[in-house]
């Protein structure tokens, strides 16, 4: 039986762009565990959930309920894989952004720095419990913004991630404990701004 393609899934990790031997202040102990078991473990759950949604269709007694929890798992696992391929997909670099980034986001906050700082305050905010930093570029207002995300499933509306930040404790307590500030500041030391910049530029001008 063929699969339709909304239900299609895979279970291959996204492979690492950088190696995770050579970050700055981040272990490859770390980045291998996160990679492997966290991102790994929504990637494999994600693909079990979608087809267990296949099974489900055909069940004509199995209640709405019951298939909406299968549905909340999809919402969660799904953006668990979305949030942690650009979370590794922008790290790997030297931390130094580049003039056409910097210049780009300054336009959206008044300064490269008042983003940053900002940025940060929302990801000390998160230390100690669970969520995202995300910089994105709202396809609705048009605007460049900062986003807080608590969890997987409340991403901000019609937005294309451009930075993401994981701020959940398994992204930095192997390394640094309970001292988040440190991570976020590693954080900063390994952005690949190339990747940035990429998403920067695939962004829609109209």
């Amino acid at each position: 039986m063929s699969i339709a393609p909304a239900f299609q899934s895979s279970d291959t990790l996204k492979p690492l762009v950088f190696d995770p031997a050579k970050l700055n202040g981040l272990s490859e102990r770390l980045i291998r565990s996160h990679w492997e078991n966290n991102y790994g473990g929504s990637v494999k759950a994600l693909a079990v959930v979608k087809k267990r949604l296949v099974d489900a269709l055909g069940d004509k007694d199995l209640p709405p309920y019951v298939y909406n929890d299968l549905k909340r798992e999809h919402l969660l696992r799904t953006g668990s894989v979305v949030f942690h391929e650009h979370y590794f997909g922008n790290l790997g670099g030297g931390g130094q952004a580049g003039a056409s980034e910097r210049q780009t986001i300054a336009q959206a906050f008044g300064s490269f720095d008042a983003w940053e700082t900002e940025f940060r305050r929302i990801g000390a905010g998160l230390g100690g419990g669970s969520g995202w930093v995300v910089l994105g570029f709202n396809l609705h207002t048009r605007q460049l913004e900062n986003y807080w995300m608590a969890d997987h499933a409340h991403g901000p509306a019609a937005t294309v991630p451009v930075l993401v930040m994981d701020m959940y404790e398994h992204s930095y307590q192997m390394d640094y404990g309970a001292a988040a500030a440190k991570y976020i500041d590693a954080f900063f030391k390994n952005i690949q701004w190339d990747a940035v910049a990429a998403r920067i530029g695939s962004l829609p001008r109209a």
